[in-house]
């Protein structure tokens, strides 16, 4: 029998939080810390734009490439812009969050094309990663929410849910009041 790939991640997010637990030496905890959030980091635009190839869902694949560039770009802007220092004094380059970015982008793109099927997975790895950051000293808090309003943002702006769909809700500003659009499909 084949395993679904989000189970196969919900998996892999509960063997890395028992694996972290038991990890005395708090220097080589972070440390794993950091290299797992990494490799997350790295995983999430990948596993998007296989999922995608895999699904030869090739409209899903150019929403995922402009939404992640916008994401990138816009938060490099910012952060060579802004210059805040890291909480760990590494460097001036901490606002917004390149991982919070990455991987909020990606998973909102999984949950927005596919479903929450494969958003709460992608999520789960995504919360993971910004606590890392924090947790080895990367990033405040305000660098997180900044980095992921910024990934989820532009999948909202450029990913349509995969398949037909029934009710599509969308935020909406009309003349200065905010509301939500809906959009019913027979």
């Amino acid at each position: 029998m084949k395993r679904k790939l989000p189970t196969i991640i919900f998996q892999f997010t509960i063997s890395l939080s028992l694996f972290l637990f038991f990890i005395t030496n708090i220097s080589a905890q972070k440390k794993a810390v950091e290299t797992s959030g990494d490799v997350i980091y790295y995983a999430t635009p990948v596993f998007c734009l296989t999922t995608s190839l895999l699904k030869k869902d090739y409209h899903g694949t150019k929403q995922f490439v402009f939404s992640a560039v916008t994401a990138v770009g816009t938060s490099y802007i910012l952060k060579h812009t802004i210059r805040k220092k890291r909480p760990d004094g590494s460097d001036y380059h901490a606002f917004p969050s390149g991982h919070a970015t990455v991987t909020f982008q990606g998973a909102s793109f999984l949950q927005r094309r596919y479903g929450w099927k494969f958003g709460i997975p992608a999520y789960l790895l995504s919360t993971y990663v910004v606590w890392g950051r924090t947790y080895c000293d990367k990033h405040d808090w305000w660098d997180i929410l900044c980095g992921a309003a910024i990934g989820v943002g532009s999948s909202y702006i450029f990913t349509k849910p995969y398949g037909r769909t029934r009710i599509t809700l969308t935020p909406t500003v009309l003349q200065k009041h905010p509301g939500i659009h809906a959009c019913i499909t027979f």
